[in-house]
């Protein structure tokens, strides 16, 4: 196979790329090309997609393009938040590789001067059944914790789904949460001519060389041990003094601008900041601070070594930079320049080794149109794992179920509190809170999305994820302000999958504008997938959201004697939902709603719980109206009495439907009777259902019937831990 075969580059890109340089590249070019016109940095079968996302909004402080998007919260302060995926690294080595992810993401945010202040995570297996999946999970779990305990960053939130198409290529995506004050945010574009290029951070290495093209640009084979070299390797403890030290330079005002160095290393830190500035930039390979002292030029421009920064400083502070980071004792070196030649140029003891235009090699990768093809037939193999038709162990089982049981094992492994602005945790709430003294008031932040709902109906199932990812921050009190997103899906050049990224892209951009919410940020990871097919496509969502008081949040378990309700124009339906994939029914299509009044009733929500008058509030997602009102006994201790056929009448559906049937637009309320009953008349549906007390779970819905204690559901709630272990 040809040289640039093995970097991942066509024949038409490497002879674009010869006409666009007059010759052919050396290996040095190559190495820079093949990164740079990768998928995972040129978003080449996505881009054109992604420009179609809203992203503009009063609010906004930086969007698209920047290391993470920003929006203002008021006197004088933003928070910035992105979320990143690293899968392809962790499906071969689990823990490196999502330790490496959340050292990843905080680096974004930190290159914005902003501090990292939480981080949330959005996780997907396969089956539990597999002795694989148990390994995974085991090491992605820990990376995390490791990572983020270490920092002393709180991990607050997340979501896990255990699903078969996530068997060898398990998704790992970080969300990462900074506050910054505006005025003092900078951004990654080097400007100045004659000012200096200095490297700050760790030694590099040969750890993650060719990561970008080799790992996250393809489809992973089974096994994939041969590709364990390519995974980097995190040390937090050195990057918690990078935090530190850059911060300090920032507030000292050292820095003209500042950039990561996460995928493609030098090379693409270096490119993107010459390009957003307009400018050319050289680097001398000779003053890079070396782990191994034989490195090739071409190795050091692509390692992709941890825990590094780039910033463009005047000549005149070059001295007080490197001062400061021996304080931090953290390496530093001036490497480079900013020139005006337009061109990316690397030198080695006085020798051009490498020298190409910074708009070629940075915007030259050719943008490609996708040829989508809806499938004819379900995609996806599935399998029946319930045979019962008694709701009781219907409801059992679906609590069991690894996707919706409780994720306490996970959580009690991440430091939740640390920084000590943890107001809630999700998993207490449906979103997790922040207090933001700063700027006198909170946040609220979340992570979504279904891959299974977005399998059976790309646009309908991804309109869904951006609702519930709304829905949950009404849930406590909150304004949505911004949304990141990671676009998790298999090989874009396949039709079907190429038609699933354009159908979800759309679905993304609709339930935007009709919430009015910009798109300020996120990524794309594509070729997710294994010989034996791709994923679910999964988009993740990720919201920030403004609470005006945190004591009013919500959260308050329900009460004996509380009055219970369904709010919303909740639609239940099997379809795409939980308990038909466990009756190995699962097809495509999904009924979809209206944005309009489910957005009306996120907004009476929102209003209802800032009111304080009703603490007990979640939304319907996963399993239906039947175990969210058995998660919420199971939090409060207390049982309930709901009769489900003010559902059935209003929303013309039959008892299963009622009970387990799935669906954007229904949140559960409890509360006072006075104060539930005063949530209605305000154009948003409300049915009655019953009052929550005693020990039993009762529910009755036409002929059918549930009736269970309380302990046997929380029992099986809790069954996760059990599994894992076995």
């Amino acid at each position: 196979m040809s040289k640039h075969r093995e970097l991942g580059l066509t024949d038409h890109e490497f002879d674009l790329i010869c006409e666009k340089i007059g010759r052919e590249p050396n290996d040095v070019e190559l190495a820079m090309f093949s990164l740079l016109w990768s998928e995972h940095c040129a978003y080449k079968h996505s881009r054109k997609l992604l420009r179609t996302l809203p992203s503009e909004g009063p609010r906004v402080v930086m969007g698209p393009g920047e290391n993470a998007g920003a929006v203002d919260i008021g006197n004088g302060f933003s928070i910035a938040f992105k979320v990143e995926s690293h899968n392809h690294p962790s499906a071969v080595e689990p823990f490196e590789g999502a330790a490496t992810g959340v050292g990843g993401i905080l680096r974004d945010v930190i290159a914005l001067g902003a501090r990292p202040i939480a981080m949330l995570d959005s996780l997907r297996f396969g089956e539990l059944d597999g002795e694989r999946t148990r390994y995974l999970l085991d090491g992605v779990v820990r990376g995390i914790g490791h990572y983020g305990n270490s920092m002393g960053i709180p991990t607050v939130g997340g979501e896990i789904y255990f699903e078969p198409p996530y068997r060898q290529n398990p998704l790992v995506n970080a969300m990462c949460v900074g506050i910054a004050r505006t005025a003092d945010m900078v951004r990654a574009a080097a400007s100045g001519v004659g000012n200096r290029v200095v490297l700050i951070g760790s030694l590099t290495g040969r750890d993650g060389i060719g990561g970008a093209s080799v790992l996250a640009s393809a489809e992973l084979e089974e096994g994939e041990s041969d590709k364990r070299p390519t995974v980097q390797i995190g040390d937090p403890f050195e990057e918690s003094k990078l935090l530190e030290c850059c911060q300090e330079l920032l507030e000292a005002g050292l820095l003209v601008s500042l950039q990561d160095l996460g995928a493609a290393g030098l090379t693409s830190s270096a490119g993107e900041m010459a390009s957003a500035g307009g400018v050319g930039i050289e680097i001398d390979v000779g003053r890079v601070p070396l782990r191994e002292a034989d490195m090739e030029p071409f190795e050091i421009m692509v390692s992709e070594s941890q825990e590094r920064m780039l910033a463009v400083v005047e000549p005149e502070k070059v001295d007080a930079v490197l001062a400061l980071c021996d304080k931090w004792q953290t390496a530093s070196a001036v490497i480079g320049e900013v020139t005006a030649d337009g061109a990316f140029r690397v030198v080695k003891g006085g020798e051009t080794v490498g020298e190409i235009a910074v708009d070629a090699l940075v915007d030259g990768c050719p943008l490609y149109d996708l040829d989508p093809a809806e499938p004819g037939e379900w995609t996806y193999a599935n399998r029946r794992t319930m045979d019962s038709d008694d709701p009781g162990e219907i409801l059992l089982n679906l609590l069991a179920s690894p996707s919706i049981a409780s994720k306490r094992w996970v959580f009690d492994q991440y430091d939740t509190l640390v920084g000590s602005r943890t107001a809630h945790r999700a998993g207490a709430t449906d979103a997790a809170v922040l207090r933001i003294p700063e700027a006198e008031r909170a946040i609220a932040i979340a992570i979504d999305g279904n891959g299974r709902r977005v399998a059976c109906d790309p646009y309908h199932g991804t309109i869904e994820a951006a609702l519930e990812c709304a829905a949950n921050l009404a849930c406590v009190g909150a304004e949505p302000l911004g949304v990141t997103n990671c676009l998790n899906f298999g090989n874009p050049e396949k039709p079907t999958v190429a038609w699933q990224l354009s159908r979800s892209v759309e679905g993304l951009g609709e339930a935007c504008r009709e919430l009015g919410l910009p798109v300020v940020g996120g990524n794309v990871s594509l070729y997710n997938e294994t010989p034996s097919g791709p994923i679910y496509p999964t988009p993740v969502i990720g919201m920030v959201g403004e609470v005006p008081d945190h004591e009013r949040s919500g959260g308050r378990p329900w009460a004996e004697g509380d009055t219970i309700a369904l709010v919303g124009p909740f639609d239940p339906s099997m379809a795409g939902s939980e308990l038909e994939k466990q009756r190995g029914e699962l097809g495509s299509g999904l009924p979809g709603a209206e944005i309009g009044p489910v957005r009306s009733a996120i907004e009476l929500v929102r209003e209802t719980v800032r009111g304080g008058t009703v603490a007990t509030v979640t939304d319907v997602s996963d399993g239906g109206l039947a175990t969210a009102v058995a998660e919420l006994s199971v939090a409060a201790g207390v049982g309930c009495r709901i009769d489900l056929r003010p559902v059935m009448i209003t929303r013309d559906c039959s008892s299963q439907d009622a009970m387990f049937g799935e669906g954007p637009g229904g949140f559960i309320v409890a509360g006072p009777r006075q104060a539930v009953e005063a949530i209605g008349g305000r154009g948003v549906q409300l049915d009655m259902l019953g009052e929550a007390g005693g020990e039993t779970i009762e529910i009755a819905a036409g002929g059918d019937e549930v009736r269970v204690l309380v302990g046997e559901v929380s029992a099986a709630f809790a069954s996760l831990a059990e599994i894992v272990e076995a």
